[in-house]
């Protein structure tokens, strides 16, 4: 019987995309996601504060220069792909770190500072029209009644 390995995480992206290009030209991306469990008050009065977890992204070719071009800090997105731990030795110890390997990436939310007005941009000169259709287009994410996301922001 085969296994699986499998995230999906819905969080607040807490850094824009740090991405570089190895050797032969493939693009990769990292950042941080936060998704953040909310604090309640118990029966007896304590109060359990809100607790956050951080976890660390990375994207792979088209996704991650994709995510270059779009996602941006405090954007809430869906991610889901894979865990994947590394380790290498520092100072004579074993480092490890545990990072999600994006195999589908989708932003839910923009705040008003990164929202565009697609389409209705006006391009300055020629090439920043050519740019701006051979860009990938991005949309909002539209409500629909009974939805997955609609409970969760």
């Amino acid at each position: 019987m085969s296994s699986v390995n499998k995230v999906i995480l819905i969080g607040n992206v807490g850094n824009d995309p740090e991405v570089r290009y190895l050797d032969r030209g493939v693009a990769i991306a990292n950042f941080n996601l936060a998704t953040t469990e909310r604090g309640y008050v118990m029966q007896n009065g304590t109060q359990v504060p809100d607790v956050t977890e951080w976890h660390s992204i990375v994207l792979w070719r088209n996704l991650a220069e994709w995510a270059q071009q779009n996602i941006r800090k405090s954007m809430k997105v869906y991610v889901e792909g894979k865990l994947k731990t590394r380790s290498w030795e520092k100072d004579g110890q074993i480092r490890r770190k545990t990072e999600v390997i994006a195999e589908n990436i989708q932003i839910l939310h923009r705040p008003e500072q990164y929202r565009r007005n697609d389409g209705l941009q006006t391009p300055t000169n020629d090439s920043a029209e050519e740019a701006r259709d051979e860009a990938p287009q991005v949309q909002e994410p539209q409500q629909t009644q009974g939805g997955f996301f609609n409970n969760l922001f």
